[in-house]
């Protein structure tokens, strides 16, 4: 699957509160969560994404709390997808518990705020489209994969192993 997105790129050691700040953890709604989502970074962050957009992030991208409410955030928002150089692992995690594709790119620094982006995810390639650069990233072992494509741990359970 080739997704192409618009880039909003974040730096180091993005953590869960900067995701979503403690005070809206009383909610478990998606779209309210990624209404506020980044907002402790960027006020005006959410009210710039698009849906299918996605987020690039350096390194220990997800640090912090076991919270899901941050991926569900940037879920709810309408981001496609998260690539980072590396994830929190409780971060990682979540994502694939929530059916959130990710990826771990050690090129992600080279992806710059406002380009865009082809991401074949099953091949785990990126191609800046202003520049024509190709980025390679870890991928899913299958049985991920079929996790985050059923929308989550969850859904996978009850569709039937």
């Amino acid at each position: 699957m080739i997704i192409t997105a618009k880039v909003h790129k974040f730096g180091d050691d993005i953590n869960t509160d900067d995701i979503i700040a403690a005070k809206y953890l009383d909610s478990q709604d998606p779209e309210f969560l990624g209404s506020k989502c980044m907002e402790n970074i960027d006020s005006s962050f959410s009210s710039r994404v698009s849906k299918g957009d996605v987020i690039v992030g350096g390194r220990n991208f997800g640090c912090g709390s076991s919270r899901e409410h941050a991926p569900w955030a940037i879920k709810g928002l309408g981001i496609s997808f998260v690539i980072a150089e590396s994830f929190a692992r409780i971060f990682y995690r979540n994502c694939i518990n929530i059916g959130l594709p990710i990826l771990v790119c050690k090129d992600a620094s080279k992806i710059e705020n406002g380009q865009t982006v082809n991401v074949d995810i099953d091949k785990g390639i990126i191609e800046v489209l202003e520049t024509g650069d190709k980025y390679y990233c870890d991928k899913f072992p299958d049985f991920v994969k079929e996790i985050v494509n059923k929308g989550g741990l969850i859904n996978w359970l009850k569709k039937g192993v």
